[in-house]
């Protein structure tokens, strides 16, 4: 950390319970109200932003405040949310590397570690190492997804509901399910969906079937994906899904799910992950495909990172196309579009620490969130919050809690050129004094014996 953000964290410390913060700039888009002065070709304002009884008490033009802590010029963001991860099989790697980095070999590497490790207490060392990095970053909100496979499901689940009480106050915690879609026919499939049901969870699956990768569409999938959609109808339950995840162009699975959540007159939440292969249909098909997207009113949600390290992978040869979806184009059509961090240290993605800042960075490169930058923001912050369904938490606002990251760097390009370890996070406006966790603390779980 700088000695500036040094110096300011020390003030912090010792501000008491009311306090501006002056000289800052804010995401405009990240306001829920009207910028309180003119935005810059960056799309940030210059605030004073005032914190009383760990809530925002105020956001005012830049020089409003009669006293407080300077950012001299510094970014303030809310706290990020991360509205698609995978804890219960992160940081398996150092027992369980991918042989090759391929789609393939993440299922395979999974399955054979699943089988063998994944007792609650495994998953729950792991997932809570994942949350208190993610915490410690400023992440405010978090899904997972979480494997749910006969006999494996219920001790999944049951990890989640004692992780989600674990964290209560500090990250808010929902957990989907996630199955090849095959696996939610017959009882097996009603039983899935009661164990998401009773843990007050998201009804989730994957568009490839048990065994095999996202390509051509099996003759049976129409009936099988209805049988999904009335089981979570029947219970009432939210759908997330991760749909053609890989360059074959007859994965076409995004836009079956539209046409059926429209036919069946779907009304709950659907976020869809992933949706790769659209990128490489046809430009007619793939408009259609957000069209309808967008008139069933589905959330998009993209994994840059973890895509781009699978897709188009193949030993010795130089990937062609970066792995992710039309971004732009669904955003120009209506439809929310979220970044998230996807896998961590597993063998669907060797690297991330659940950073949402390091996903805005990545994202902003890989997907070109730029030039303008606009209101892409959003979409680590409201987008997901709102697609969660949790619209108390990734704007400014006044009344919310003071959950905020604090940067020195003032505009786009000093933010997105660093690691921005130079942070300061803060929670119901106090300093968070929470540090990442070592490595060396998941040791024990990869000794043999």
């Amino acid at each position: 950390m700088s000695q500036a953000m040094t110096i300011l964290r020390g003030a912090l410390a010792n501000a008491g319970a009311a306090y501006w913060l002056r000289d800052a700039r804010v995401p405009a888009c990240l306001l829920d109200a009207p910028p309180p002065g003119p935005v810059d070709r960056e799309g940030l304002v210059r605030v004073d932003l005032s914190v009383a009884a760990g809530r925002i008490a105020a956001v005012a033009p830049a020089g409003s405040a009669p006293d407080g802590l300077s950012l001299d010029g510094g970014q303030i963001w809310p706290g990020l949310v991360d509205g698609h991860t995978h804890i219960d099989k992160g940081h398996i790697w150092p027992r369980m590397p991918n042989p090759d980095g391929t789609f393939g070999g993440a299922i395979g590497a999974v399955m054979a570690d699943r089988g063998a490790k994944w007792s609650i207490e495994d998953m729950r060392a792991r997932a809570d190492f994942a949350l208190r990095a993610a915490h410690a970053h400023g992440t405010v909100a978090l899904r997972t997804h979480l494997d749910s496979y006969m006999p494996h499901a219920p001790n999944a689940w049951a990890m989640f509901r004692a992780l989600r009480d674990d964290w209560a106050g500090r990250i808010t915690l929902q957990a989907s399910s996630i199955a090849p879609l095959d696996r939610f026919a017959g009882e097996e499939g009603a039983a899935l969906a009661d164990i998401v049901a009773e843990s007050g969870g998201v009804l989730g699956m994957v568009t490839r079937l048990t065994g095999g990768l996202h390509d051509d569409l099996p003759a049976d999938f129409q009936p099988m994906l209805d049988r999904f959609f009335a089981l979570a109808e029947e219970r009432d339950l939210t759908l997330d899904l991760h749909v053609d995840e890989s360059g074959e162009t007859g994965a076409r699975a995004l836009r079956e799910i539209a046409a059926t959540a429209l036919k069946r007159g779907f009304k709950r939440p659907i976020q869809c992950g992933h949706c790769c292969a659209l990128s490489l249909h046809p430009d007619e098909f793939a408009a259609e495909t957000i069209h309808l997207c967008a008139e069933a009113g589905i959330a998009v949600i993209v994994l840059p990172m973890c895509n781009m390290y699978l897709q188009d992978r193949v030993p010795g040869r130089t990937p062609r196309w970066r792995g992710v979806t039309l971004v732009h184009e669904m955003r120009a059509a209506g439809v929310p579009v979220s970044v998230a961090s996807d896998n961590t240290r597993d063998p669907f993605y060797a690297y991330g620490d659940l950073d949402m800042v390091e996903v805005v960075r990545e994202a902003t490169r890989i997907l070109h969130l730029d030039h303008p930058f606009g209101d892409w923001p959003r979409a680590a912050a409201a987008t997901p919050a709102a697609a969660l369904g949790l619209h108390d938490h990734g704007l400014i606002r006044v009344g919310a809690a003071a959950d905020l990251i604090l940067f020195r760097g003032r505009v786009m390009t000093e933010l997105l050129s660093r690691p921005q370890a130079d942070r300061i996070v803060l929670r119901a406006g106090r300093v968070l004094d929470a540090e990442l966790p070592d490595w060396r603390e998941l040791d024990h779980l990869f000794t043999s014996g």
